[in-house]
Parts: C-alpha cells; sequence; structure tokens
C-alpha cells in the first residue's frame, strides 16, 4: 500500500514548487500570487529509492464559513485526513509569522509525524528564518530550496526515517509484455473543458460522489487541472478537470494564462474531451473555437450541454440540439451530444456511455479490402474534377493509424485535389464505416512514376 503525504503550510511558501520536484513534473501551477492552489492535487512522488503518493493542498488560510477560502481549509482538511504523513512547509526568506504558529498547532492536532520543512533556506537570510522555526516545535527543520533543488538529500534522510521499510517482494518485477486485454482495461483519460463556469467541476463532483473539486457561482474558481480516478459500472476513467477557457483577448493575467495553458495540455493528453456548454447560451462562438481546438488535437469530442434543470422542455428539444451541432460543427458531423445537470445527476449515464462509445470510436480500424471497395464506390457515384484539363487518379486508400482515424489515400497530383473533394470522401467515410464525430485524418501521397526514368532519358 503506498506512504502518503501532504504538504501543508500559509499560502506562497513554495508548496507547490516542492511538488513539482517531488513528482518531477511541472503539474501544479505555480505564481508569485498567493493562494494560486485551490483544489488538492495527488501524484506519485520519487526521492532516491522511495517512492510515495503526495498531496499538494491549498494554503492554509481562515476564513468565514461557507466562503472560498474556508472550502480550501476544508479541501486541506481531507487531505491531512488521507495522508500518513505531513509536510509542513514554512518560507525561510520571511521567518516564522503568526499564521505559522497558529497552523503549527493545526499540524500537531493531526496526530501525525510531521516533517518541518524550511523552504527558500539559500542564502544567510534563508539559514536565519530556518533557525527560527524551531520555535514550532516540530522537530529539527530540513532546509531545503525546492525551486533549486538544494537539500532533497537531507530530505530523503528525513522521508525514510517515516516511511515503512519496502516488502522482500516488492523488487520483484513483472517483465511480461503488455497485451490487448491489458490496454482496454486501462482508464479513459477524458478532459472536461468548456467556457468559464460551465460546471465542469459540479459534473465531476457528482460523478465522485462528493465534494472533491472546489466549485462557486463566481467564474474562474478551477486554475489548475485536477486529475480524477473514477470507476464507472465497471469501467475506469481518469477525468482531468480544467479552467474555463475564455478568448485570448480577455486573457491579461499571468494566473489565468497559466491555467489556459495548463488546461491545454489536459486536451493534449486525454483521449476523450468533453466540452460543456451552458444550455442557456450554447453554442457561443467560443463554444467553437474550443471545439474546432479539440478537432484540431485530434482527439475524441462528446458535446455535454449543462444546467439541462434550467431549460424549459420542448417537443423536439434533443433533436434541435441535434440539428444545431451539425450545422455549427460540420468538421465532426455525427459528434455525440447529451443533455446532462451536473447538479441534479440528470443524464449522467447517457454522458458516460458516450464516453466509451466515443473512444471506441476513436480507436476504430477499418480493413483494406473493406476500404477500398466503399473507395471505388464512392469515386464511381462522384468523380474527382478535372484541374488544368488533367483528370486526377485516385488509385487506392488505406488506413495507416487510428486515434484518431487516419487514412493515406495515393493518387497522381496530391497538391491538385480539391478540398471540397477531401471534404466529401470524409463525409462518406463517416456514413460508411459509423464514424460519429470523431476527427478523420485523409493524408494524400503520390504513387512513384515507374516511366519517370525512362522521360529523364528521352530528354
Amino acid at each position: 500500500m503506498s506512504f502518503t503525504i501532504a504538504i501543508i503550510g500559509r499560502p506562497n511558501v513554495g508548496k507547490s514548487t516542492l511538488f513539482n520536484r517531488l513528482v518531477g513534473q511541472k503539474l501544479a501551477l505555480v505564481d508569485d500570487e498567493p493562494g494560486v492552489t485551490r483544489d488538492r492535487r495527488e501524484g506519485q512522488a520519487r526521492l532516491g529509492d522511495l517512492e510515495f503518493t503526495i498531496i499538494d493542498t491549498a494554503g492554509l488560510d481562515e476564513g468565514a464559513k461557507g466562503s472560498l477560502a474556508a472550502r480550501m481549509q476544508e479541501q486541506t482538511e481531507t487531505a491531512i485526513g488521507l495522508a500518513d504523513a505531513l509536510m509542513f512547509v514554512i518560507d525561510a526568506r520571511v521567518g516564522l509569522t503568526p499564521t505559522d504558529r497558529a497552523f503549527a498547532d493545526f499540524a500537531r492536532r493531526a496526530n501525525k509525524p510531521v516533517v518541518l520543512i524550511a523552504n527558500k533556506a539559500e542564502g544567510k537570510h534563508g539559514e536565519l528564518g530556518a533557525m527560527e522555526s524551531y520555535a514550532l516545535g516540530l522537530g529539527d527543520p530540513v532546509q531545503i530550496s525546492a525551486e533549486h533543488g538544494e537539500g532533497m538529500s537531507e530530505l530523503y534522510d528525513a522521508l525514510s526515517a517515516l516511511m515503512p521499510a519496502p516488502a522482500e517482494d516488492e523488487d520483484v518485477e513483472d517483465d511480461a509484455p503488455e497485451t490487448d486485454e491489458d490496454v482496454s482495461k486501462r482508464p479513459i483519460r477524458v478532459a472536461i473543458v468548456g467556457r468559464p463556469n460551465a460546471g465542469k467541476s459540479t459534473l465531476i463532483n457528482h460523478l465522485l460522489g462528493e465534494e472533491r473539486l472546489l466549485t462557486s457561482p463566481e467564474a474562474g474558481t478551477t486554475r489548475d487541472s485536477i486529475a480524477v480516478e473514477i470507476n464507472w459500472q465497471g469501467r475506469g476513467f481518469r477525468v482531468f478537470d480544467t479552467a474555463g477557457l475564455r478568448r485570448r483577448s480577455r486573457i491579461e493575467e499571468k494566473l489565468e494564462k497559466l491555467s489556459v495553458a495548463d488546461a491545454l495540455r489536459a486536451v493534449r493528453f486525454a483521449e476523450v474531451v468533453v466540452m460543456m456548454m451552458d444550455a442557456q447560451n450554447k453554442f457561443e462562438e467560443q463554444d467553437l473555437r474550443i471545439a474546432d481546438l479539440i478537432e484540431r488535437e485530434g482527439r475524441a469530442i462528446v458535446l455535454a450541454v449543462n444546467k439541462w434543470d434550467l431549460v424549459e422542455r420542448k417537443p423536439n428539444l434533443i433533436a434541435g440540439l441535434r440539428a444545431d451541432a451539425d450545422h455549427w460543427l460540420p468538421q465532426v458531423k455525427g459528434v455525440p451530444i447529451v443533455a446532462v445537470s451536473g447538479l441534479m445527476g440528470e443524464g449522467i449515464d447517457r454522458l458516460m456511455s458516450a464516453i466509451e462509445e466515443a473512444y471506441a470510436t476513436w480507436n476504430k480500424r477499418i480493413s483494406t479490402a473493406a476500404l477500398n471497395r466503399w473507395f471505388e464506390q464512392a469515386v464511381e457515384a462522384n468523380p474527382p474534377p478535372a484541374v488544368s484539363g488533367r483528370r486526377l487518379k485516385l488509385n487506392y486508400i488505406t488506413q495507416n493509424k487510428a486515434r484518431p482515424p487516419s487514412f493515406v489515400l495515393f493518387c497522381s497530383r496530391a497538391d491538385a485535389v480539391p478540398q471540397s473533394y477531401l471534404r466529401y470522401l470524409t463525409n462518406s467515410l463517416r456514413e460508411t464505416f459509423d464514424l460519429p464525430g470523431t476527427p478523420v485524418r485523409i493524408t494524400l501521397r503520390e504513387k512513384a512514376n515507374p516511366f519517370a526514368h525512362k522521360r529523364k532519358r528521352l530528354s
């Protein structure tokens, strides 16, 4: 069983920087502005031969009951309850503050092993602040610089004393090759994206059955892309909550730029992307831009129209949504669209089924024989136009990869094939082989001319 350590402390002492250092990736957003981290984030950390689960938490700060600050502290308290040990971080350059002293008492009451970390301890000012931390009564401080990687050997020694010795059979590695069955059991990576305040975090909380992510009527509550594990009817999902995506012209603050970059990274690493729209303001310009981004990244896409409980029900409302989706998003014609209410739990089963179906379509492979039977019929029904008085010759087609379905079309003059004809072939592919909504890629490749060398000799 994995050993879990929670990083706690007041805002802006370098908790997220230490988290990133230990997991070996820049997963958590880092900025000079206090209070960047709001939700708790978990990662698999490694320090030397030590491996453990690390939890980054929001800075401990007091707030009125029900306020965002108070709910952030509740998330931190939950992380402390899940942890086997704590890292209490102070800023050695600032020295002890009354807030540090208050929350040192809080850490002691948790009745768990505590490692006192004096971060930013490089230089004389850092050494003086580290000396002050003895007054907290939490033992000897470990002086580090999370940003520059200093003091990691001392931190290793402190953690080694807390963590249980590995069992003898844990060193045995299974070198058996990975099978298709193993791949099918992997969690599907799903990113939830959309404009600010579309209800992304609320939906994920309902899937989890707990208030795992902070929600608020105020737009922009989510900053980091937080990954959570969900098991839905026996199928595993790794779901990423992301910051709301606004138009680039409206993004001015550095922190929001970092949040948007983190959200875009989540899209690139996802397999299925759920684009959430507000049912009362659907298919706005920014929605179309986000959908186009997902298609260009080649990810399977599912449209979720959220806050359906606020919409007046009329006949053919769902059919109208389907028609609107095909009209506004022709590049992913037939994209699954599901009406949901993250708050009330309406439509969740349909959404999860749509994600699984979109994932299966995204992974679909078609035999070359079946492709070329379709190809002959499609070209016969609608031959390619002549360009500059010369006929285009299309030879054959094959699928070179899935995820998304990608095809290579061999032809005589690749640069002369019109985009309109490629759209015709793409739409025909979707209809014939049941590829609704998923991005489809067709690459043109010219066949080598067997008579080219003879022409050179004659000239």
